[in-house]
């Protein structure tokens, strides 16, 4: 047999089942150059890369019995590619072990059938070229795998084909495209380990060819096609990680090694189309999601490109400036940006004040720009520097007063005559008063912007009015006080102790701000629904632009009338507020005939409830 071997004219090589060469003949060693010392013992050298899936495809085709014969090329010793005429068999014991393979190799002439063999595979490598690329027109990741089932048909010639996902976490394979088969077994789950996948991902092997002859496919998904007899396997890796696996499946005529290259082939392209697919959707995928977090975002946000072009302008960005996405979408922003190192808050041409933020994103060449309306903020914080400056001052005021005047007891008590003793007690009392209410005006306002916990029921108005006119009579000398009131006048509906506040804050705003004395007026009679006060003064009046301006917090008219009569400005705001706590309402007005102020309050009557 040695002898045989030896003296053999065609190249003899053996390779065992680790795909290692054991047998290399010396016609092996004039053909392709390499002693059998080179190549004993390795891996076969003489395979030239792109026949890799060729050589792969042959030995699976002979592992079940018989032998193919073909014309091929291969590699020689200085790196020429030779043509050759090749005959591979798959080598079993007698016990059916698989032992190897054996090939036999001569140098092929330039016949009719080399001839032919060669522009075959050129037409089936120009074939699988037009699919693949016809795949990559798509994009979408359903179609992609759709249209991978129809493809594996068209190459191979089987009868039917599918593609399944491979589900490592669950251990299942699914099936995810179809062709030539029952619709409803899309979406079919089978395990992984006692699948022909799972034995062919054991193996190392890229792929694999089942026959009937040699094991039962009737317990397989595939029986569906009727007269199956050969399944031929092929393992699509995306990101270097096994995927999925396209199956071909003939029940007419037999698949051939021409037609499991192919299918490894193509199971190599169609991994790296699906994984384009794949990471398409993912991106597709990972813009909703951004886009979705964008449009919800309650933060103007617009996205510019490297030249300051507005890309993108969501739907908080159109509520804050007022400005359509339309109006926005293509021009430059429509408000500077702040210098890194500034204060990110800037005050636009509207007015309005605006916090912006902004980062470069330098892989996308993009800038999002994050912005938010601080408009309020800001005059709150206005509001909060004028408040704390007019309350040092209006605090410190009585407080210096106090504490003055009570030294001046303390260290001249005896030097002081009884009267004069008096006058300072009664000035200490007086400040002490006066601190009372500007404290009292600062809890209510805290209280009031969340609304005072009111009880509206019906109530006297007529009594609250006497006793409140009673008690301010003696306020000031040079002031008289008159009262009016309708006969039987009706029950006010609303809270008998904000009625209370109110009017007192209105009659003593009305001394207040009348000066030089005169009369201040308070009537009340019933219009409609509604019972009306109304309190008039004479002093120095409300400008007309002021007259509803006062309501508001820290506002007491003119800067000049400020600082000349005192306070914190908190007293006809928080009327207003109590006023509309009882579902009524306090407005300011001129007098007709008359220099002064008219404050007018309604409240609903009892038994016409808001």
């Amino acid at each position: 047999m040695r002898a045989a071997v030896a003296s053999a004219a065609d190249a003899m090589i053996a390779l065992g089942p680790d795909l290692t060469v054991r047998l290399w003949n010396p016609a092996a060693e004039r053909l392709f150059g390499w002693t059998a010392d080179e190549a004993i013992g390795r891996p076969l050298r003489t395979i030239p890369e792109e026949y890799t899936a060729e050589h792969r495809a042959v030995l699976e085709r002979v592992r079940e019995g018989g032998h193919i014969s073909f014309a091929t090329r291969r590699r020689n010793r200085d790196g020429r590619l030779i043509d050759v005429r090749a005959v591979v068999s798959c080598m079993r014991s007698d016990d059916d072990e698989l032992l190897g393979w054996v090939g036999f190799y001569r140098a092929a002439d330039e016949d009719e059938a080399v001839q032919h063999q060669a522009a075959e595979r050129i037409r089936l490598v120009r074939r699988l070229n037009d699919v693949v690329a016809d795949l990559n027109a798509e994009r979408e990741l359903s179609a992609v795998l759709d249209r991978v089932a129809d493809s594996v048909i068209e190459l191979t010639g089987a009868d039917a084909a599918g593609f399944v996902l491979i589900e490592q976490a669950t251990g299942t394979l699914r099936l995810v495209s179809i062709s030539g088969l029952p619709e409803r077994l899309r979406g079919v789950t089978s395990d992984l380990r006692t699948s022909l996948v799972g034995e062919l991902l054991r193996s190392g092997r890229t792929v694999m060819l089942a026959t009937a002859d040699t094991r039962s496919l009737g317990d397989l998904i595939w029986s569906e096609l009727e007269g199956l007899h050969t399944i031929a396997l092929g393992v699509s890796t995306v990101h270097g990680r096994p995927y999925g696996a396209l199956y071909a499946l003939f029940s007419g005529h037999r698949a051939g090694h021409i037609e499991l290259e192919l299918l490894e082939l193509f199971a190599g392209h169609a991994g790296v189309v699906v994984g384009n697919a794949v990471s398409y959707s993912e991106v597709v995928k990972q813009r909703k999601h951004e886009r979705a977090v964008i449009e919800a975002s309650a933060d103007g946000i617009a996205v510019l490109d490297r030249d300051g072009i507005v890309r993108q302008w969501n739907p908080a960005a159109r509520a804050i400036t007022g400005m359509d996405a339309d109006e926005v979408i293509g021009r430059p922003l429509p408000f500077a940006l702040p210098a890194p190192d500034a204060e990110p808050t800037i005050q636009v041409e509207s007015g309005a004040w605006l916090n912006v933020l902004y980062s470069e994103i330098e892989d996308h060449d993009e800038i999002v720009v994050d912005f938010r309306d601080v408009t309020e903020a800001k005059s709150l914080e206005a509001a909060k520097d004028l408040f704390l400056s007019m309350t040092s001052h209006e605090l410190r005021t009585p407080i210096t007063v106090v504490h003055g005047f009570a030294r001046t007891l303390v260290n001249r008590w005896d030097k002081l005559g009884d009267a004069d003793r008096r006058q300072a007690v009664a000035i200490i009392a007086e400040r002490a008063q006066t601190l009372g209410q500007l404290v009292d005006n600062l809890l209510y306002s805290r209280a009031v912007p969340d609304g005072l916990d009111v009880t509206n029921e019906p109530f006297d108005l007529d009594r609250l009015l006497r006793g409140a006119v009673e008690g301010f009579r003696g306020m000031s000398e040079q002031h008289t006080l008159e009262l009016v009131i309708d006969e039987k006048l009706p029950a006010a509906l609303g809270d008998a102790m904000a009625t209370d506040i109110i009017i007192g804050q209105l009659l003593e705003n009305a001394v207040k701000y009348s000066p030089g004395g005169g009369t201040v007026t308070v009537r009340a009679g019933a219009e409609d629904e509604l019972i009306v006060v109304t309190v008039e003064d004479d002093g120095v009046g409300i400008p007309a632009g002021d007259r509803e301006r006062v309501f508001e917090r820290f506002v007491q008219g003119e800067a000049g009338d400020r600082r000349r009569f005192g306070g914190l400005g908190l007293g006809l705001y928080i009327v207003r507020r109590l006023a509309r706590a009882q579902h009524g309402e306090v407005t300011a007005h001129a007098r007709p005939d008359a220099p002064g102020t008219c404050m007018r309050f309604a409240l609903p009557r009892a038994g016409h409830s808001q």
